[in-house]
């Protein structure tokens, strides 16, 4: 088991995702940063929408040539959507499409 199917850090592009106790974290991947405020950040991936919930979220370093974003704050959720429509609207992920009016559905009109 191990290295033999870790990717290899030089060249390789993909997504991931790294939180160290709920208080700090990194992640790849990232083509745009779309918002951030103390309470949610939004990134453009290349696996869709990330929305990162939590207090007091701060991006404490943003490379956007690699692809890297780090964060800092406490973390209570990551949630997927589908990447953003022509209109810069998002689309609506087919899991999160259901009848109960949230705020996070609003934003997948």
């Amino acid at each position: 088991m191990g290295e033999e199917h870790m990717p290899r850090e030089s060249g390789w592009k993909g997504h991931r995702i790294l939180i160290q106790n709920r208080k700090a974290g990194t992640i790849t991947g990232v083509t745009e940063v779309i918002s951030f405020h103390p309470e949610e950040i939004l990134l453009e991936t290349e696996l869709g929408v990330l929305s990162i919930k939590g207090q007091g979220l701060h991006v404490s370093r943003l490379n956007l040539e690699k692809g890297e974003v780090d964060l800092d704050g406490e973390v209570s959720s990551l949630t997927y959507g589908k990447t953003r429509g022509t209109k810069g609207k998002f689309q609506k992920d087919t899991e999160t499409s259901g009848k109960e009016s949230t705020p996070w559905n609003k934003w997948f009109r």
